[in-house]
């Protein structure tokens, strides 16, 4: 296992996607937004899709040098196309434009399509709250419809549809809120297959609808699914993850899950409310941090040992591997280095950027 430090692992991610065909800025954010979902834990929306973006590249899925652009905006809404860029370039212009949006109306809605993978969802209503806004996005797969089965079935047939919501805060991270409609998001556990790895009781059914810890028992056919969020409850999962078709396929343009075995294009919903102008800056801090300390004043239940807010694993995960390091299996170290050499790279100097083995 190899450690990187984001300033190194930012270099290679800006070679790898400017040798694919990105210009410098627009390589600069797709390996930033990678970086930081790494940096976050989030490896399956990070490390694995260094090389899995330079596949879809040279595939034609993406567009290396695709150019999103503003469709139609009216009052505090806007529709946006993606281009077929890569899909953290189309999600930056999608928060350029709700941050403006929101700042001169209160609050704004944001359609984009036609954006490939929008990478770590979290990373957008983030991006907002560090501008001093409320954000909250919804996310589908566009036409894919093979992941998870509805409630009650065994057959996949919806997405993971992720929702992501972030508050700022005065004196403290934001509250940021990244989760999926299912139990797990599909790159999880294509890490665990990387690393060799069961995944947890609880996320998998295989073909024949028996619960399954073996990744393989999902990736390679006949095809498991992942279960909705819920457990028991799993018709709440189901409930969310079809909402997000509605908000995040429908109206974004995408379209809705159809079956389609192949992923397009995500669709999102973006949108982002200025707290100052529902409430006075105090106020809104006031009763932003009197719910938490409220919530803090709970016992501690033992066998989880501490009161977590929403987005305290992920600043906590960032601030160990920004000491440590972020690290990389030997699977996706070596397809990493494997489309680097397909792309006119000579990856062997990277080596010496290693800060850290183990």
């Amino acid at each position: 296992m190899r450690r990187f430090s984001t300033e190194s692992l930012t270099r290679i991610g800006c070679a790898l996607f400017e040798a694919a065909g990105c210009n410098e800025a627009d390589a600069r954010t797709v390996a930033e937004h990678l970086v930081e979902s790494s940096l976050f834990g989030h490896d399956s929306h990070g490390t694995l899709r260094l090389y899995e973006y330079i596949d879809q590249i040279r595939a034609g899925t993406f567009a290396a040098d695709g150019r999103p652009q503003i469709v139609r905006e009216r009052g505090s809404t806007a529709i946006l196309d993606g281009g077929g860029a890569l899909g953290a370039v189309a999600g930056r212009l999608a928060v350029d434009r709700a941050a403006a949006l929101a700042q001169a109306h209160g609050v704004a809605t944001v359609t984009l399509r036609n954006c490939c993978h929008l990478g770590r969802i979290g990373a957008y209503p983030l991006a907002l709250a560090r501008q001093g806004l409320l954000a909250m996005a919804f996310v589908n797969a566009g036409r894919l419809g093979r992941q998870i089965p509805p409630y009650g079935g065994i057959d996949g047939k919806l997405s993971t549809n992720p929702i992501a919501f972030a508050a700022p805060r005065a004196a403290a991270h934001p509250i940021l809120v990244d989760m999926t409609t299912s139990v797990v998001a599909e790159g999880k556990i294509r890490v665990a297959q990387n690393r060799g790895v069961a995944v947890p009781e609880g996320w998998l059914i295989d073909a024949n609808g028996e619960p399954t810890t073996d990744p393989d028992k999902y990736l390679c056919e006949p095809r498991g699914a992942i279960l909705p969020l819920g457990g028991v409850v799993g018709y709440k999962g189901t409930c969310l993850s079809m909402t997000v078709e509605i908000l995040g396929g429908l109206l974004s343009g995408e379209g809705c899950a159809a079956g389609a075995t192949v992923m397009a294009s995500n669709g999102m919903l973006l949108t982002a409310w200025d707290p100052t102008f529902f409430c006075d800056e105090d106020t809104y801090e006031d009763e932003l941090e009197g719910l938490i300390a409220h919530m803090h004043t709970s016992r501690v239940d033992p066998a989880v040992g501490e009161i977590q807010l929403p987005g305290d694993p992920e600043f906590r995960q960032a601030a160990e591997r920004g000491r440590h390091g972020i690290p990389i299996d030997d699977t996706t170290w070596e397809r990493i280095c494997e489309r680097a050499t397909g792309i006119g790279l000579d990856p062997a100097p990277w080596e010496a950027e290693v800060c850290n083995r183990g």
